[in-house]
C-alpha cells in the first residue's frame, strides 16, 4: 500500500506517493541511462542546458551558477570535468546559444553573456530584456526557451505564489526579439515547468495541476490565446499585443464548455492524467535527430519532476487545434527531472533536483544522459483520432489474430472540473465499447471502432492482449488521448 507525503512543487502543495515500484528493467534494453559524476561542492540542481562550442555542455543551477561539462558524450565517467563558467545569477531556467553569446533566462531578466578573453569564464554580461517584474515571492519563476524559427526567445512567467498575479505580466508568456523588443503573446499561465517547440516550430509549455488546472498538461502558446488561469487578466491594458481581455471563465464548469463561450480560451493539447503519468510536468524536447534517438522522429518528450520520468507525446491538429496522446517512455532517473536537452547525435541530457519538492528519484540532484541502444521497442508509435474511433500505428508488426480481437483492448474516459479551486478528480467517466479492431495488411496499423467518442474527455486505452508478430507484449500497454475536438472528416482515408 502506498503512503503519501506532502511536498511543495512550483508553489503547489502536492501529495506525492511514496513510490514503491522499481524502474522497469526492460526499458534499459532500449534506452540506457548514463550518470555523470558531480564533483564535491557542486550543488547542481540543473535548471537549463545548452551545447556550447567545443562540445561542452552548459548546465545552469537553481543557485545561479553555470557550469561547462567537458566530454558530455563520453561513456567513461572519469573523462568528465566540470568548470564554473558564471555565477551570481538569479535562478537560471533557460539557456540558448547563438553567435558567440549564451542567452540566460534569469528570474528577473533575459541576459546574454560571453567569454571575451578565452579563459573559460564569462566576463561580459548584457541585459537583453527586463520587460517583466518580480518581488521576493519564491514562486515567481521565469522559464526560457531555445530560439524559435524567427530568432526569438520566449519566457513563461509563473504566477505570484502560484495563485495570483501581483507583478507585471505574471501568468503570461513573452516573446523577445533579437533586438530585445518584448511582446506579450499569451495569457492564462499558472505554474510552468518548461518550454519547448514541436517539429513545426510552434512553442509549448508544461503546466502543473492547481487552480483552473485539473491535471498537469502540455499547452500551446498560441499568440493571442488565453490558456486557462484568469489571474493575469489584470495586465491586458498594458499588454497591447494581446487584444481585448477575454470573458472571465465560470468556475465549476468543464474546459470545453467554457471554450465554446470564450473564443480566446485554448484547451490543453495534452493532459497528463494525475498521478498515473506523474504529478509535476517539466522540460520539453522534440526529436529532430533523424532516427538517432530511435523510431519516434518528430515526437515530443516531456519530463516529470515528481515521478522522475520522461513521457512521450504525439500531437495532431483537429479542427485547427493541437491535441494528441501521451505514453510512458522511461523511468528510473536519479532525481526529479526538470531540464532536458536532446542533441543532434541522439543524446537526451536530463537534469534533476528534488529540493523542497521531493521526487521518486531519491538523490537531491543529478545529471544523466539517455541514449537509444539501437534496438526497437514494441510500442504504440502513434494514436490518432478518426471518425468512429482511433487509428494505432505500431513500431513492429502485430500478431494479427490477437490485434483483431476487440477483447485485447479496454478503454475508459474521463474529464476534469474546470474550477478556481485546486486541481480536480477524474469526473464524468464513461466506458466506450470497442466494437471492432481492423488490422492492416502489413500488420503495423490497427483501427479501433468505438460505439461513441467523448468530446472533451481523456480516452485511456489499455492494450493488455496485444502482441507483436514475434510474440512480445508491448513495452508500455497504456495510452492517454486528450480528445478536445472530434474530427469533422476522416483524413486518414
Amino acid at each position: 500500500m502506498r503512503t503519501a507525503t506532502a511536498w511543495l512543487f512550483f508553489g503547489l502543495l502536492v501529495f506525492a506517493p511514496a513510490w514503491s515500484r522499481a524502474a522497469d528493467p526492460k526499458e534499459q534494453e532500449y534506452y540506457e541511462i548514463f550518470t555523470f559524476p558531480i564533483p564535491d561542492g557542486v550543488v547542481l540542481e540543473a535548471g537549463a542546458m545548452e551545447m556550447m562550442p567545443g562540445d561542452q555542455l552548459a548546465v545552469s543551477s537553481r543557485r545561479g551558477e553555470i557550469y561547462l561539462v567537458s566530454k558530455p558524450f563520453t561513456k567513461d565517467p572519469k573523462e568528465v570535468k566540470f568548470t564554473r563558467f558564471a555565477h551570481g545569477l538569479h535562478e537560471v531556467l533557460g539557456l540558448a546559444y547563438r553567435d558567440g553569446w549564451l542567452y540566460v533566462t534569469q528570474r528577473c531578466e533575459l541576459t546574454r553573456i560571453k567569454d571575451s578573453d578565452g579563459d573559460g569564464r564569462a566576463d561580459v554580461f548584457e541585459t537583453v530584456s527586463d520587460g517583466w517584474e518580480i518581488n521576493g515571492d519564491y514562486h515567481e519563476y521565469a522559464f526560457g526557451s531555445k530560439f524559435d524559427p524567427d530568432g526569438n526567445l520566449w519566457v513563461a512567467l509563473c504566477l505570484t505564489g502560484s495563485f495570483t498575479s501581483e507583478n507585471k505580466y505574471r501568468g503570461m508568456a513573452l516573446r523577445i526579439a533579437p533586438d530585445g523588443r518584448t511582446a506579450v503573446t499569451t495569457s492564462g499561465l499558472r505554474s510552468p515547468g518548461g518550454l519547448g517547440m514541436n517539429a513545426e516550430g510552434d512553442m509549448f509549455y508544461t503546466e502543473n495541476q492547481g487552480p483552473w488546472n485539473g491535471a498537469c498538461a502540455l499547452k500551446h502558446l498560441k499568440p493571442g490565446a488565453f490558456v486557462g488561469h484568469p489571474a493575469s487578466f489584470r495586465w491586458y491594458d498594458e499588454a497591447k499585443t494581446l487584444g481585448p481581455r477575454p470573458k472571465e471563465p465560470q468556475s465549476n464548469s468543464r474546459m470545453m464548455d467554457e471554450a465554446k463561450k470564450i473564443p480566446e480560451l485554448l484547451p490543453p493539447a495534452i493532459y497528463f492524467p494525475y498521478p498515473k503519468m506523474g504529478q509535476s510536468a517539466s522540460g520539453i524536447v522534440c526529436d529532430t535527430t533523424s532516427g538517432k534517438f530511435g523510431p519516434f522522429e518528430k515526437q515530443m518528450f516531456v519530463g516529470d519532476q515528481s515521478a522522475s520520468t520522461v513521457m512521450r507525446v504525439v500531437l495532431e491538429k483537429v479542427q485547427g487545434r493541437y491535441q494528441g496522446v501521451c505514453f510512458p517512455f522511461r523511468e528510473g532517473f536519479d532525481s526529479g527531472n526538470l531540464a532536458m536537452l536532446l542533441t543532434p547525435d541522439g543524446s537526451l541530457f536530463v537534469g534533476g533536483t528534488n529540493r523542497g519538492w521531493g521526487s521518486r528519484g531519491s538523490k537531491p540532484f543529478a545529471l544523466q544522459r539517455l541514449n537509444w541502444t539501437g534496438k526497437v521497442p514494441f510500442e504504440v508509435h502513434s494514436m490518432k483520432v478518426v471518425l468512429k474511433g482511433f487509428e494505432l500505428l505500431f513500431t513492429e508488426p502485430v500478431d494479427k489474430e490477437k490485434a483483431a480481437d476487440s477483447r485485447s483492448y479496454s478503454m475508459r474516459t474521463h474529464t476534469y472540473i474546470y474550477q478556481s479551486s485546486y486541481g480536480s478528480p477524474e469526473v464524468d467517466e464513461t466506458t466506450p465499447e470497442i466494437k471492432s479492431a481492423t488490422v492492416s495488411d502489413d500488420g503495423k496499423t490497427v483501427r479501433l471502432e468505438l460505439d461513441k467518442l467523448e468530446g472533451g474527455h481523456i480516452h485511456e486505452l489499455h492494450l493488455d492482449g496485444v502482441r507483436s508478430a514475434s510474440g512480445l507484449p508491448l513495452l508500455h500497454k497504456q495510452a492517454y488521448y486528450t480528445l478536445n475536438y472530434l474530427p469533422v472528416e476522416d483524413e486518414s482515408k
